[in-house]
C-alpha cells in the first residue's frame, strides 16, 4: 500500500484508492476548478492529507485540493528516476581546462518528493549529466567538496575553498568555478577575494534560483555562463555569475566585493551595489563594462591568505536600541564589531557608555550603512564625530557583509588596532572605492510614468 500510495494518508489516500490511481501514475483530474493531466507525485510525509500533488505536463507541480476532485483516472504508470546519472566528461583539444567545484545548493540539487524540500542531491559530475552543452564550453573536471546548502557555509569552508584553488592554479588549470547557494553566495565571493589575492584566472561563484527539476531553472544557463566566464574570460577575479534581466538573454559578472542578493525569489537577484557590473555574458561573448580589473596572467602564482577570525559580529541598528545588546557582546568576548548605522552612519546616544566600553576592552569598531548605497560619513554630525571620538572607524562605502568577512579576516591575522585599520581600509579589490559612478545608483519606482514606459517598451 505504501509503494503505491507513497505519503498519502487520510482523505487524500481515501480518494486515490476509490479512482485507483497511484503515484507515479498519469492521471486526469476533474475537478471543479477544471481538468489538469499529468504525473501524480509522492506527498511530503509532513503536509496535510486534503491535497494531491501533481506535476502537470508544463513541468510544474500543483497542489489539488481533494474537495474540488468530481473524478479522476489513471492513463499510464511510469515511476520516474528524478537522479541524474553522471557520466564521464569528454576531453576536447584546444578548450580551456576549468575546474569546478561542488559545494551544494540550488544549482546542484533537486526536489526530494518525500519532505516536499529541495535538497543537494546533484554531484558535479551529475551536472554534466544535466547540461551536456558544458563539453562545448571547456574541458571540465569536477569535485564536490561539501555538500551543504550556503547558510551552512562558513570560515571552516571558505578556507579549505581557497587551498583548494590554489592547488589547481599550481596544477594549471585555465579558471574556476564554484557551484554555490545563492543565499549568502556574495559572503563567499567576498571572503575568497580576501583569501585569494592576485590570481592569474578568473573564479567564478555560480549558483541559481530555481532547482533543476523546474522549467524555469536559471541552473542550465548560469553554468554555461559561468564556464565560459572562467575558461575565456581575461577577467581574473573573483566573481558572481548570474542572471542579469529576469529573461534568459544575458548574465552578469559583478565582482565579489561589491555584489548582493535582493530579491528572494527572482532569477536577476544579484545585483552590483555602488558601482557597474564587470562585464555583460552570453553563450558566445563576453562584453566588458567596467574598463578596469585584474587581468588574466599565465603564470601560476597567487597569494593565500586564508585567515579567520570567529568572534566578530554585525549590529544592525534600529531606533531606541537598548545598550544591553551591545555589553552583551562585549561580556561574550566578541572581539570586533560592524555597525550597521542609520543615515551616514549614526546609532543613538543611549549606546554611548556600551561603545566606550567597547573601545577601552580592545574591540575593533567599524561603521556601514543600512542604505547600502553611498559612503559613511561621520564628520557631519555631532553623532558621527562622537562615534568617531568613542573608538568607531568609518569603513568608507563598504557594504555591510564585505566590512564583516573583512574584519573577520584582518582580525585573523593581527589585533594590532593600527594593523587592523590599514588592512581594514586598504582596498584588495574595491570594496572601498574612490567614488561612485553615476550610474552606480539605480532603484527606480513602479506606477512612475516614465519607468512603467521604459518596462512596457524597452525592457522587463
Amino acid at each position: 500500500m505504501e509503494d503505491l500510495f507513497q505519503g498519502y494518508k487520510g482523505s487524500a489516500l481515501a480518494i486515490l484508492q476509490k479512482y485507483n490511481v497511484r503515484v507515479w501514475g498519469q492521471a486526469i483530474v476533474d475537478t471543479t476548478r477544471g481538468k489538469f493531466e499529468g504525473t501524480l507525485l509522492p506527498r511530503s510525509e509532513n503536509d496535510d492529507d486534503k491535497h494531491l500533488v501533481m506535476k502537470i505536463i508544463t513541468g510544474y507541480n500543483i497542489g489539488i485540493d481533494i474537495d474540488t476532485i468530481t473524478n479522476m483516472k489513471e492513463v499510464g504508470y511510469k515511476k520516474a528516476n528524478y537522479a541524474i546519472p553522471q557520466k564521464q566528461f569528454p576531453m576536447t583539444p584546444g578548450l580551456p581546462k576549468v575546474k569546478l567545484f561542488g559545494t551544494g545548493g540550488t544549482i546542484a540539487s533537486r526536489l526530494d518528493y518525500r519532505t516536499g524540500a529541495v535538497i543537494p542531491a546533484f554531484s558535479p559530475g551529475e551536472l554534466y549529466g544535466a547540461v551536456p552543452e558544458l563539453a562545448e564550453i571547456c574541458n571540465l573536471e569536477t569535485e564536490k567538496v561539501f555538500a551543504v546548502f550556503s547558510e551552512n557555509m562558513g570560515p571552516t569552508q571558505y578556507k579549505a575553498l581557497a587551498l583548494a584553488i590554489e592547488k589547481e592554479i599550481k596544477k594549471g588549470v585555465d579558471g574556476i568555478v564554484i557551484g554555490h547557494g545563492t543565499d549568502t553566495l556574495h559572503h563567499t565571493g567576498a571572503a575568497l577575494t580576501f583569501m585569494v589575492q592576485n590570481s592569474p584566472v578568473p573564479i567564478v561563484l555560480v549558483g541559481s534560483q530555481r532547482s533543476s527539476d523546474r522549467p524555469s531553472s536559471d541552473a542550465a544557463l548560469n553554468l554555461m555562463h559561468a564556464m565560459k566566464a572562467a575558461g575565456t574570460s581575461d577577467i581574473a577575479e573573483v566573481m558572481v555569475c548570474m542572471f542579469g534581466p529576469t529573461s534568459d538573454e544575458y548574465g552578469l559578472l559583478h565582482k565579489g566585493t561589491r555584489v548582493r542578493k535582493m530579491h528572494s525569489s527572482y532569477r536577476s537577484t544579484f545585483r552590483t551595489i555602488g558601482d557597474t557590473p564587470l562585464a555583460m555574458i552570453n553563450r558566445k561573448s563576453i562584453t566588458p563594462i567596467k574598463k578596469n580589473y585584474h587581468k588574466r596572467r599565465n603564470d601560476k602564482n597567487v597569494d593565500i591568505k586564508p585567515f579567520w577570525n570567529e568572534k566578530v559580529t554585525m549590529l544592525y541598528y534600529y531606533p531606541a536600541m537598548s545598550p544591553d545588546i551591545l555589553d552583551a557582546m562585549i561580556d561574550k568576548g566578541y572581539e570586533g564589531i560592524i555597525f550597521v548605522g542609520t543615515g551616514l552612519g549614526h546609532v543613538n546616544k543611549e549606546l554611548y557608555p556600551a561603545i566606550e566600553r567597547a573601545h577601552a576592552k580592545g574591540i575593533h569598531m567599524y561603521m556601514t550603512l543600512q542604505t547600502l548605497w553611498g559612503y559613511v560619513h561621520m564628520f557631519v554630525y555631532d553623532t558621527g564625530r562622537d562615534m568617531m571620538a568613542k573608538g568607531i572607524i568609518p569603513a568608507g562605502n563598504m557594504l555591510p557583509e564585505v566590512a564583516w568577512v573583512k574584519l573577520s579576516w584582518a582580525l585573523g591575522q593581527t589585533k594590532d588596532p593600527e594593523e587592523v585599520k590599514k588592512l581594514m581600509l586598504t582596498p584588495v579589490n574595491d570594496e572601498i572605492t574612490i567614488r561612485e559612478p553615476y550610474n552606480g545608483y539605480l532603484v527606480y519606482q513602479g506606477g512612475v510614468p516614465e519607468v512603467e514606459d521604459f518596462i512596457r517598451n524597452v525592457h522587463k
